[in-house]
C-alpha cells in the first residue's frame, strides 16, 4: 500500500473513498464527507478538551455495565450512503470523527472503528468549525440515521439537543443553558448537570 504523506499531493476538489482515506498519513487531521476532504480545526483548546472530558466521564459512569460502547475522538465513524448496502471500503465516502459517539449495536464495530450510524453523537464546537458542524454534519447525521445529536457551544455555555422523529428528520427537542440539568432522549436515565460540565 502506497501512503500519501502530504495533503497537497491530492486534488482537494476530487472525490475519495475510505480506501483512499486509509492511505493518508497527513499531519493535518481530515474528515471525508460524501467523498470530499474537510480539513479539521487545529488541536482543540483546553476548554474544549475539559468539556469533552467531563461529558465523557459522565457518560462512562452512566454506561458502565450496559451494552452500549462509548468512544471519543480520534475515532473513525464511517457513514454509509443510504442508497448503498455495501460496506466495502471502496463504497464508503464519509468518515467523520465526532467528539463523542455512543454505539449500542455491536455489529457496527470493527477494528477500524464504527461503520453505520451511532445512536448518539456529541460535537463540541470550536470557533473555526461551527458552520461545518451545524450545517454539513447536521444534515449528514440526520440522513445517516443518528438517533440523537448534541451540539455543545462552550462560549455560550449552551447545549442543543436534536432528536430524529418518525419522519427521520431532526427536531430541536430542547436547548439547555449553563446551570440546567437535562436528560438524554434515547437514554432517559442519563442526566447531565451543565453547571458541572461548564465549570472552569
Amino acid at each position: 500500500m502506497k501512503y500519501i504523506i502530504d495533503i497537497s499531493d491530492l486534488d482537494l476538489n476530487g472525490t475519495y473513498t475510505y480506501s483512499d482515506y486509509l492511505t493518508w498519513r497527513f499531519e493535518q487531521s481530515v474528515e471525508l464527507i460524501k467523498g470530499k476532504i474537510f480539513k479539521m480545526s487545529p488541536a482543540p483548546s483546553v476548554r474544549h478538551q475539559r468539556i469533552s472530558g467531563k461529558l465523557y466521564g459522565n457518560l462512562f459512569q452512566s454506561f458502565r455495565n450496559k451494552p452500549c460502547d462509548l468512544f471519543s475522538a480520534p475515532f473513525d465513524v464511517r457513514l454509509l450512503d443510504v442508497k448503498k448496502s455495501s460496506k466495502a471500503n471502496k463504497d464508503v465516502y464519509t468518515v467523520v470523527q465526532p467528539d463523542i459517539s455512543v454505539i449500542c449495536d455491536k455489529t457496527k464495530l470493527d477494528e477500524q472503528g464504527c461503520i453505520g450510524a451511532p445512536d448518539l453523537i456529541i460535537e463540541i464546537l470550536s470557533p473555526g468549525n461551527s458552520k461545518k458542524e451545524m450545517k454539513t454534519k447536521y444534515a449528514l447525521y440526520e440522513e445517516s440515521g443518528v438517533l440523537e445529536y448534541w451540539v455543545v457551544y462552550p462560549s455560550e455555555q449552551t447545549l442543543l439537543q436534536f432528536v430524529l422523529n418518525e419522519d427521520e428528520k431532526y427536531v430541536l427537542k430542547s436547548a439547555f443553558a449553563e446551570d440546567e440539568v437535562f436528560y438524554a432522549h434515547i437514554f432517559p436515565e442519563l442526566s447531565i448537570d451543565l453547571a458541572e460540565i461548564f465549570a472552569e
